[in-house]
């Protein structure tokens, strides 16, 4: 029998993902995993998260039986895909700013890339703005403090509104009058996408925000041709004991989280 897509991230991003696969592939059952002991992955050293990484994914899929795993994390995707892919014999779907198709949107071809300190300055993020943005200006800004908001929002409380305008300030910043304004802005980090109505608020124009949760879920619904049907509340698992994320996790339809032993 099929098994069901799973969806991993550091935190509650990945959520994001688990939103638009819902809407491409509504029938799919899909189990989420979550690191949340060690989140948040960008301040942490490279070489330690590849190998945290594998260890918690081997773990997840062992857990689920998934036939396909979802890396629903920009920083571990720029990390580990590759030793990803070369650990586990199922596929494996990974999460890249979406550069390409904010450049492709801008009409003033003047963007902005909101994302972690982990992914705005990687030579990865670089390459794809020099390939696929390269008559854009890119205003890129870290925006780490926008990850806690997101978790705060699933697990109950609201996020902070003068957090969140703060966060947001540097896009702004740079606009001049020689400068055409800002139209676009990437949502670099999974965990963007939750806070969008919170980001639209804090905007002093309207954007356009985008993200990769629609080109993933493209991806997986060609990758996984025949997924498992959803039937009632599905597997979760969690690395460290939090019954708010248990509660929020029930909201996106997620049984009560399991508890995940890595290696």
């Amino acid at each position: 029998m099929a098994g069901p897509i799973l969806v991993f991230d550091s935190g509650v991003g990945g959520l994001s993902v688990v939103q638009a696969l819902r809407r491409r592939l509504p029938e799919a059952a899909l189990s989420y995993a979550c690191d949340n002991a060690m989140l948040p992955y960008g301040r942490r050293e490279d070489a330690w998260l590849v190998q945290r990484i594998q260890a918690v994914c081997q773990a997840a899929v062992a857990a689920s039986n998934c036939r396909a795993l979802v890396v629903a994390c920009n920083t571990a995707s720029t990390l580990a895909l590759d030793a990803l892919r070369e650990c586990l014999t199922i596929p494996v779907i990974g999460t890249v700013p979406a550069i390409k198709p904010a450049a492709a949107a801008s009409r003033t071809r003047h963007i902005g890339l909101l994302a972690t300190s982990a992914t705005v300055s990687r030579p990865y993020t670089l390459q794809l703005i020099h390939d696929f943005a390269a008559d854009c200006r890119v205003t890129r800004v870290a925006a780490d403090d926008l990850v806690g908001e997101a978790e705060r929002l699933v697990t109950g409380e609201s996020p902070d509104r003068e957090v969140i305008r703060r966060a947001l300030a540097p896009l702004w910043a740079g606009s001049t009058a020689d400068l055409p304004d800002l139209d676009t802005v990437v949502l670099g980090c999974t965990h963007f996408p939750l806070l969008r109505r919170w980001l639209a608020e804090a905007a002093p124009r309207e954007v356009a925000w985008i993200d990769s949760g629609e080109a993933i879920a493209r991806r997986v619904a060609q990758v996984v041709a025949v997924p498992a049907t959803r039937q009632g509340p599905e597997p979760s698992f969690i690395t460290a004991p939090d019954e708010r994320l248990g509660r929020g996790l029930s909201a996106f339809g997620f049984a009560a989280p399991r508890h995940l032993q890595p290696a």
